[in-house]
Parts: C-alpha cells; structure tokens; sequence
C-alpha cells in the first residue's frame, strides 16, 4: 500500500507550483531512520528506498480497528515492504515477502516485518541492508489509517478482481470477480487478504502491484491532478500518512514518480525477491525462504545499477 500512496503523492506534487511545493515540504514527516554499525554495505551505484506499510493499531478507535478488520494487537510490524532501486536502467521495484525467513540483527532468525517491531525503522532498514547486500539511501512509511484516508481523499480506485473473486473474513475482503469501485477500508481489505490465497504472501505482493497502476492513474488524471479542489484534499492527506527519513524531502519523492509508473506497468521492472521453498519453522509458522543464487544476483544487479538478469522475472 505505502508505494501507491508514495506515487499518488510524487505526481500531484510534481505538477504543483512553487508555493504549494514549500508548503508541503514544511508539512513532511520524518524520523531517524538509519545508523552507522560495522559490516554496512558500501554505497553502490543508484539510489534505492525501503518503502514500508505498517500495521501500527496505536492510533486506532474500536470503532476503526473492527472497520478495517486489523484487530487489537499493540506490536508494530511492517505489512509491506519493497525496495525501489533508481538508476541507469529506469526504476525497479522488488517486493520483500513480509514473511521472508531473515537474520534479524541481535534477535537471531525471524520474519523481516518483525524487525519493526523489535528496533523500529533502524532496525528494519539494517535488516534489509544486511539481508540484500544494498545500502539504502532512503526511507517512507505510510500506516492503515493513513492510507485509508488517501484512497478516500482520492476518490477511491477501480480494480479489476481476478476470475474467482476475494473473499477473506480476516482482512473484511469480499470481492466478486471484474472491476470494482474500492474506497479506502475496501482496497486496505484488497491489498491485505492472504489468508485465503492459496499464494498466501506472494499473492498478496501481487496485488499490490496491480493496485499501484490504479492508484497513480487516477492521482494522474486531469480529475485529480488539475482540479485544486481535489488535489489539496488528497494532497494533505497523503502528508499526514507519510514518514520519511531525515534527508529526504517531497522532491525526492516526486522525482520517483515518473520511474514509479512506468515499473508498475512493466513486468520486467517490478519483480518479488525469488523465492527458494516456504517452510514451516517451530515458533515462526509458515515462512519464505529466498532463493539464495537467484536472489543474490538480482541484488548485485541493482547494486551495480545493471538490467535485473532474466532469470529473476520468472
């Protein structure tokens, strides 16, 4: 979910004028989300973001946390992760399984959105770096409720459903097969249903790459984009759901616009790390296990700003 929200935000705000540009840099969220520690990764060429979901309840009423099906848990964890690399080639987007089987620095082996949980977005992004071999350069988090209010303040989006339909009482997702109108609370159930995905996690990740066509489509459209009445709305909301790191700024998102549509679009820039076998693990349930071979090259490609090897888009 953060990574439509972060495109629907970079395009509106890439159209704006100056003053509306200020106005929203001052508004941006950010915290410290990166640490020095021994054994980083070197710099490599590109720029790569963690974009990250979290599925923080805090600020949650009863009312809401039944409306959109999320439960009581107090624990924050990520319910997205991907990285995006910006480069040479265009931009990639590589989609991190929530339940990838990780070393989680200091804590042993667990799921890498437990990372959040544990040590916050310092934790998380070193997990990341040490599980990729990338050294990452920014960061953005958009949570549920947030992203609720974005799709809302757009307008929703339509989504084509696949041949079968969704239904799944632990999300609040009940789709029928065809395009569907969502709003927020509908498309949050969409993105997060995966308990009756026979694909699970990774059918999961798939959807929220068709949603990411959705999303910046519509904040693209001349509806949105030129009518100051919708565009401020959605722009405001899409500020309060936002965090990013320390260094970044709202033109550093919307420079990831353009490249950001034109991955979501394009099956060879918008891939899931491979994935080698899903186990289930004592104390940890079922887990991802990435393809160690397969996943080591694709990150050597994007470290060094090269086209993902082919064998990576299967």
């Amino acid at each position: 979910m953060v990574l439509w929200t972060v495109v629907a935000l970079a395009v509106v705000v890439a159209g704006a004028g100056t003053a509306l540009y200020l106005w929203a840099d001052g508004r941006l969220r950010s915290t410290e989300a990166f640490g020095e520690y021994p054994g980083r990764p070197k710099a490599g060429r590109g720029t790569d973001w963690l974009l990250i979901g979290s599925d923080s309840r805090a600020t949650l009423t009863p009312e809401q946390r039944r409306e959109l099906h999320v439960g009581s848990n107090e624990v924050r964890s990520t319910d997205t992760l991907m990285i995006v690399h910006e480069g040479d080639h265009g931009t990639t987007t590589v989609s991190l399984p929530r339940d990838s089987y990780v070393a989680i620095p200091g804590h042993g082996r667990g799921k890498i959105n437990s990372a959040f949980a544990l040590g916050g977005p310092k934790l998380l992004t070193r997990t990341v770096e040490q599980a990729t071999g990338l050294r990452l350069d920014h960061f953005a988090e958009v949570d549920f409720l947030g992203f609720v209010d974005v799709v809302d303040a757009l307008g929703g989006v339509r989504v084509r459903v696949p041949a079968g339909g969704l239904r799944d009482e632990r999300s609040g997702a009940g789709f029928a097969a065809g395009c569907q109108e969502m709003d927020g609370v509908q498309a949050l159930a969409y993105v997060r249903a995966r308990y009756s995905d026979p694909e699970g996690d990774l059918g999961r990740v798939r959807r929220q790459r068709q949603l990411v066509s959705a999303v910046a489509e519509k904040a693209a459209s001349p509806s949105v984009a030129l009518d100051p009445w919708r565009a401020l709305p959605f722009l405001s909301a899409s500020l309060d759901a936002v965090t990013v790191d320390r260094r970044a700024g709202v033109r550093d998102l919307a420079r990831l616009a353009r490249g950001l549509r034109d991955a979501a679009g394009d099956e060879r820039r918008a891939v899931t790390v491979p994935v080698g076998s899903e186990p289930r693990v004592p104390g940890a349930g079922d887990v991802v296990v990435w393809d160690r071979r397969r996943a080591g090259e694709l990150f050597a490609a994007l470290r060094e700003d090269r086209p993902i090897p082919t064998s990576d888009l299967k």
